[in-house]
């Protein structure tokens, strides 16, 4: 029988002392944030000269951006990375005009957004679907802070506009007409579509609006295929770097650490009990315990998260950096050590009997990605996490072929399908358990 969790919504017994509560106000974590974004930025321009920078991005905007696309391969390290910083300032900026307190939620929103500029979005793709998500909760005279982060996540789909933008022969008129209609479209459904696909895994997924653009991504590319345009999955995926950003994240992560461990007052008690945690979308690691608390959690789970990619013999890339920045930041809003490590065994287990490696590409990113589902983990247990990790890392190797490599968080969509299956069942388990308990 699953062990029963604490909740989500538990306070810190011991608050912080008066002294340290200032560290942690909204400007002090909007400031490390930036910092953060800076570094990227700074790191892009140690690697490479402005004019490779320059040039690097002009090629990372013009080429197709469906997966699996390492930026470090099509545009540098130098331009990857300023990319990367660029689109994290870009999302800070904006919840900073919409006065948007720092959540767990939100981290996962700057980080994604960072993580992901180094495999698939950039700097000029993403904007038409963020401007239909604001322009959907004006219409429906809702607050734009209400849907501001599906409208960041919702990006996924950004590739498209590349696609139209870049890859299609049509007319210019025609293809700054199509991309409009399209990337409006997207930004308009995605919100009543995440909302209502939620229901479907109960919050065993972390990745919602993954699984929706899954959705949603797979009716536009069929609707495209309809009309004569075929898209196809690409894999362009840079290796040799691993010693590099072993360096530069490691250091990153364990700054995150120390930070965390003197915001705390030097106290270990709030990453303990967010051990505890099942992780059910909707957590919030910052409010339940503290800020400090969340970032020793995000520098421990991006540490575990690198050393898996090393131990596997995996390349520390675009695309597996994306990965690690992503498990680092749901360590605000979800993920931990407990919950997440079942999923790597579960991959692992699968590449024994399995048909591929454990350092293929794909299987890396399955690995890395497939941590969405920890929930499952952390509210049933170890055994039904590992075969969560088990069977997803088949459904996501599959799954991208509905939507053509157009939805970034491939996993997310198959997460999203292995939870609506699993859930039902260890739900019908456990309430079996329960009634044999109470039998004498």
């Amino acid at each position: 029988m699953a062990k029963k969790k604490k909740s989500n919504h538990s306070k810190n017994p011991l608050p912080l002392p008066s002294t340290l509560m200032k560290t942690q106000s909204t400007k002090f974590k909007y400031f490390l944030f930036l910092v953060h974004s800076l570094i990227f930025i700074l790191f892009g321009f140690i690697m490479d000269t402005p004019r490779e920078i320059a040039q690097g991005l002009y090629h990372i905007i013009v080429e197709p951006d469906f997966l699996i696309t390492d930026y470090i391969v099509i545009g540098g390290i130098g331009a990857a990375f300023v990319n990367a910083g660029l689109l994290m300032l870009i999302t800070l900026f904006l919840l900073y005009l919409l006065k948007e307190d720092i959540q767990g939620i939100t981290v996962a929103a700057i980080y994604l957004m960072g993580g992901f500029g180094l495999f698939g979005k950039n700097i000029f793709n993403i904007w038409l679907i963020l401007i239909g998500v604001i322009l959907f909760s004006l219409i429906q005279k809702e607050r734009i802070n209400k849907n501001i982060y599906i409208a960041f996540f919702g990006t996924s789909l950004a590739p498209i506009l590349s696609e139209i933008y870049f890859g299609l022969n049509i007319s210019l008129p025609a293809k700054i007409l199509l991309g409009f209609i399209v990337g409006i479209s997207i930004g308009l459904l995605l919100p009543p579509l995440s909302a209502h696909l939620s229901f479907i895994h109960k919050g065993y997924n972390l990745y919602n609006v993954g699984f929706a653009a899954g959705i949603l991504g797979t009716i536009i590319v069929s609707l495209f295929r309809s009309y004569g345009f075929i898209s196809y999955s690409q894999l362009i995926w840079s290796k040799g770097n691993n010693l590099l950003f072993s360096i530069f994240f490691g250091l990153q992560f364990l700054s995150m650490i120390l930070i965390g461990f003197f915001l705390d007052a030097r106290r270990l008690s709030g990453v303990r009990r967010i051990f505890s945690y099942s992780g059910v979308a909707g957590s919030n690691y910052i409010e339940s315990e503290s800020f400090g608390s969340s970032l020793m959690n995000m520098g421990l789970n991006g540490l575990l998260a690198m050393g898996y990619i090393l131990i596997i013999n995996g390349d520390l890339n675009g695309p597996t950096l994306g990965g690690i920045l992503t498990i680092m930041s749901f360590g605000a809003c979800g993920k931990h050590l407990k919950n997440i490590i079942p999923l790597f065994v579960g991959v692992a287990l699968g590449s024994l009997t399995k048909i591929w490696y454990i350092n293929d590409p794909h299987i890396q990113l399955a690995a890395l990605f497939g941590t969405g589902l920890a929930p499952i983990a952390g509210h049933y247990g170890w055994f039904y996490g590992i075969i969560a990790g088990f069977i997803n890392s088949s459904v996501v190797l599959n799954s991208g072929i509905l939507h053509g490599g157009m939805n970034l968080y491939n996993t997310g969509f198959s997460a999203g399908i292995t939870a609506a299956v699993m859930i039902p069942v260890l739900e019908i388990i456990k309430k079996r358990n329960k009634k044999t308990d109470l039998v004498p």
